[in-house]
């Protein structure tokens, strides 16, 4: 991916949706959706997933046609079809075009990221511990993430999540490294994005502050949703289906 970072390669045309529905009096659900393309290709990156308040229930793996839960609890109480996400998919694809002659082919703005880095829970030396670089408040949704220990790559065990989206339309994205916490050791998160002249690199050692109580809050959402919210997956199962049979029921009403 680094290879693609630069050049004309950096000029984008974006779509996305995103429909909320109340659950409560301050919870939402959220369906979300995105596609973009450059002028040399109509098939650029595209992604489709549920969110409640920010966290992910499920995404659709489109390659695969299969839908993916972020914890895998959530599939004892609904299930999602990877086709119907598909059929957004093509719609929106559909209406970026649309949009890009209307435009005159007027590009996405490139918008860089804020990067923090941080650790998931209070820092032991020599105990097991994560750490957690956020990428916030970017877009286009295409950015590289990549972790470094002591001046050396790091890609064992690391781990990213789908780009999430942003009320302002921005986009933000997590990356997580497990690691044993030591005295010696210097972090570096490093990542790319076109918004950026130059790639940027976070560190994070052992006598860095402990994160602030906005940034725990970050990592909450980051590691996805805690077993108490599954009271609320009832609820949120019935607005789901209620949404795929008014779908089902609008493509078969006649013209």
């Amino acid at each position: 991916m680094a290879a693609g970072m630069g050049g004309l390669a950096g000029y984008l045309w974006l779509l996305s949706f995103l429909g909320g529905h109340l659950a409560a009096a301050e919870d939402v659900l959220s369906q979300v959706a995105f596609v973009q393309r450059s002028l040399d290709s109509d098939k650029g990156p595209s992604e489709f997933m549920f969110d409640f308040d920010g966290d992910e229930i499920f995404h659709v793996d489109l390659e695969q046609k299969e839908t993916v839960w972020r914890l895998p609890q959530f599939q004892e109480f609904t299930s999602f079809q990877a086709e119907g996400a598909q059929g957004n998919i093509a719609v929106l694809r559909s209406n970026l075009d649309i949009l890009m002659k209307r435009s005159n082919y007027t590009p996405a703005q490139n918008v860089a990221p804020k990067v923090t880095v941080y650790p998931e829970k209070p820092v032991a030396l020599g105990e097991p511990n994560m750490l957690i670089c956020l990428a916030d408040e970017f877009s286009p949704p295409v950015i590289h993430l990549s972790w470094w220990k002591n001046g050396q790559e790091v890609a064992d065990h690391v781990e990213e999540t789908d780009f999430y989206p942003n009320t302002d339309n921005s986009f933000r994205k997590f990356s997580y490294l497990p690691f044993v916490p030591d005295a010696e050791d210097i972090y570096y998160c490093r990542v790319e994005h076109w918004g950026l002249a130059q790639p940027l690199t976070k560190e994070w050692n052992t006598n860095m502050p402990e994160p602030l109580p906005e940034t725990g809050a970050n990592v909450v959402c980051g590691l996805g949703l805690a077993v108490g919210i599954m009271g609320i997956i009832a609820g949120t199962v019935l607005i789901i289906k209620s949404r795929q049979r008014n779908e089902a029921n609008f493509r078969r009403r006649p013209m």
